[in-house]
């Protein structure tokens, strides 16, 4: 099994390492030190008196923060070692390690330490793929060696910095050393990225002299998070460590775009650590009753980065979200379309029903109003844009032929859109969730038009739109004889009908009839979709299935949350309480964070949850995925300035108390035993 990569992070700063914190190439992971989409350091090697280090343990301090503990040779050295070492490294803006060498004989020692470096700059959307020349200056008078990329006006520039003197060359640094007898050695190693954009100003990920002052400071960062955050107190074992282990991983996620001041979340490590517009949007739903501050900031960065025009490379459109915003080298130069990228069929409408859940938790109608004209925007482009073939569904199909994305909503892989036996449909394609996304869109958009825009037509308006779409939805994607919506009609009409887990996103949108929900309901925990883990994102029985797929039969967190959301609208509680159960066992069971998928086997089969290489952890919306879990299982709904509670806690959770609950309402308490029954939040004071 391949050796598992190590991690500290902090925002879309992170660097990745093996168990001795040593950074090699490896074509098939994201090794290194990374920031803003480009690997700043692809070389960071120990050694002491030329042998490699191996590693006794580590302490994970924080997500920003680690400690190798270290002796160099074989392990057959290990017991009678006469010398350790100590990496304690930390990242923020820059990159920091503090090395210490300790002589644990009577004697007096001498050693030669050498840090090897270097850096190939790499795009991660391309690692490997691309040789860059990259010009090395050792500078010993000043205890530096920079390591520079420059293409044209698009520079990026590795400055490393020992707090000692040192020998400095091309490939690295050089220490030579006397250590007294018990006694020790140390210096801090500083790397600093620099960024030059096509405007030709830099952008300097300052070098921080105090590091200590950072990290204090990012320490009480972190403390502030978790202590705004609402407290759990829970009889399930393992249940608060898990529910704390989330929010620390949603900390870890949160970065500020380049020139812009607040922080919203990226999608995870290691493939996705920028600015995704539908991991953010959802994110900031799942988190509401704990971390609310996620979605203004969201909404803001969002609004701010809104289509305006035609542009075919990026499949941009007047009113339309954001897909992702990158920095790397790909995108700068159009080699890919990942810089600036709008192919998303799904983020406009969600970011309408983001809008309107906020004010309904926190009751910020200023936001509401400032957000009006993109708001409208959004809503404008649904019937402008997004209905392409004009039957009054949200279409897509990628304009960018070479670059574009073929699948533009949140199964995104190629082969993820397919009918029961395999074949997909014909662009441009209608997926049944994003119907959905729009129809709540539509309705909320109505609410805000009425009570906050001062415009009771375009309400009406929007409300007419809302029920025409529900009617044409429900004769065209639902399929009589098998009792569940298709996963997608093609250009012609015709549906594809796969049995999916699409069909809970639209529990969780309201566009199912009542009549209706029981079938979908029983789709969702029934054998062939769910398998002890958690709903399959495709299920078994159909031609395509395969539990390794990623969106041909994993289970995802995310989607389970949403599912589980949409089971408690229409009154479904067992079964969201069955899904709930079984995603806080997968999360328990593995331990860490929340992965973004595991292999959809039956439960009774592995006996234990099968991770998949391809799957990212920490996920923003994974740990988020938890948290919304929570909330749905306290059925925790903002009506007015009260916080309504309405509990369905599966057995064996027993009880659960969330105590200060954020919102419009000031700080209420919920409180929950397993098969309770419904009662009302109690206001306290903070």
């Amino acid at each position: 099994m391949r050796q598992e990569l190590l991690h500290v992070i902090a925002g879309s700063v992170f660097a990745n390492s093996d168990a001795q914190g040593d950074m090699e190439v490896d074509p098939q992971q994201p090794v290194g030190l990374f920031a803003f989409d480009t690997r700043f350091l692809s070389h960071w090697v120990l050694r002491v008196d030329g042998e490699r280090i191996n590693a006794l343990s580590r302490d994970d301090m924080t997500y920003f923060e680690t400690r190798f503990f270290l002796v160099p040779g074989a392990a057959s050295h290990y017991v009678d070692a006469d010398v350790s070492i100590i990496r304690h490294r930390s990242i923020h803006d820059c990159f920091h390690e503090k090395i210490t060498v300790l002589n644990h004989s009577a004697q007096p020692a001498e050693f030669t330490v050498r840090m090897e470096m270097g850096s190939d700059f790499s795009d991660i959307a391309e690692l490997g793929l691309r040789q860059r020349t990259v010009e090395a200056t050792a500078d010993s008078a000043n205890n530096q060696l920079v390591l520079r990329y420059q293409r044209d006006r698009f520079v990026r520039q590795t400055t490393v910095r020992s707090t000692l003197p040192v020998e400095v060359d091309e490939g690295g640094m050089t220490f030579r050393i006397r250590i007294d007898a018990e006694g020790q050695w140390e210096t801090d190693l500083h790397v600093a990225m620099t960024m030059g954009g096509e405007d030709g100003q830099d952008m300097r990920a300052h070098l921080k002299s105090h590091q200590w002052a950072v990290r204090t400071g990012m320490r009480e960062d972190l403390a502030d998070w978790m202590d705004r955050a609402p407290q759990l107190v829970a009889e399930r074992r393992g249940l608060e460590e898990m529910y704390r282990g989330s929010l620390a991983d949603l900390a870890a996620l949160r970065y500020r775009p380049l020139s812009y001041d607040d922080r919203v979340p990226v999608a995870g490590l290691p493939w996705t650590m920028w600015l995704c517009g539908r991991h953010s949007i959802i994110t900031s739903l799942q988190t509401m009753a704990f971390t609310p501050e996620l979605a203004p900031a969201t909404l803001r960065m969002l609004a701010l980065m809104q289509g305006g025009q035609l542009d075919d490379d990026i499949d941009e459109e007047p009113g339309k979200i954001l897909a992702h915003l990158r920095y790397g080298e790909s995108g700068a130069f159009g080699d890919r379309a990942n810089a600036l990228y709008y192919g998303s069929a799904d983020t406009t409408p969600l970011f309408v029903v983001l809008l309107d859940e906020y004010e309904r938790w926190s009751g910020d109608a200023d936001l509401v109003r400032e957000l009006r004209h993109p708001a409208r925007m959004a809503l404008d482009w649904i019937d402008e844009y997004g209905d392409l073939t004009g039957d009054g569904y949200v279409r897509y199909q990628r304009r960018n032929e070479r670059y574009g994305a073929i699948n533009q909503v949140w199964k995104d892989s190629p082969e993820s859109i397919t009918d029961a036996n395999g074949r997909q449909p014909a662009f441009p394609r209608a997926t049944c969730e994003v119907q959905g996304y729009v129809y709540d869109a539509k309705m909320r958009g109505a609410r805000l038009a009425r009570e906050f825009w001062g415009d009771p037509a375009y309400a009406d308006r929007l409300e007419r739109e809302a029920a025409a779409l529900k009617e044409r939805f429900n004769r065209d994607f639902w399929l009589p004889h098998q009792e569940y919506y298709a996963l997608a009609l093609d250009p012609y009409g015709e549906p594809a009908d796969a049995l999916s887990s699409n069909i809970g996103h639209l529990l969780w949108s309201g566009i199912v009839p009542d009549d209706r929900a029981g079938a979908v309901a029983e789709h969702l925990v029934g054998s062939r979709l769910f398998g002890g883990w958690g709903v399959r994102t495709f299920a078994t029985g159909q031609r395509s299935y395969n539990p390794m797929g990623s969106h041909l039969g994993a289970v995802w967190p995310a989607d389970n949350a949403l599912i589980a959301a949409g089971l408690r609208r229409y009154g479904f509680d067992t079964q969201a309480a069955t899904i709930a159960a079984a995603i806080f066992d997968m999360a328990q069971t593995l331990g860490g964070a929340v992965p973004e998928m595991i292999a959809g086997h039956e439960r009774r089969l592995t006996k234990y949850p099968v991770q998949l290489p391809a799957a990212g952890r920490p996920q923003a919306w994974s740990s988020g995925a938890l948290l919304m879990l929570l909330s749905t299982m306290l059925g925790l709904r903002p009506t007015g300035d009260n916080l309504l509670v309405n509990p369905a806690v599966p057995a064996g959770f027993g009880r659960l108390d969330l105590l200060d609950i954020p919102g419009r309402w000031g700080h209420s308490d919920a409180y929950a035993r397993d098969r309770s029954t419904a009662h009302r939040a109690r206001p306290r004071e903070r």
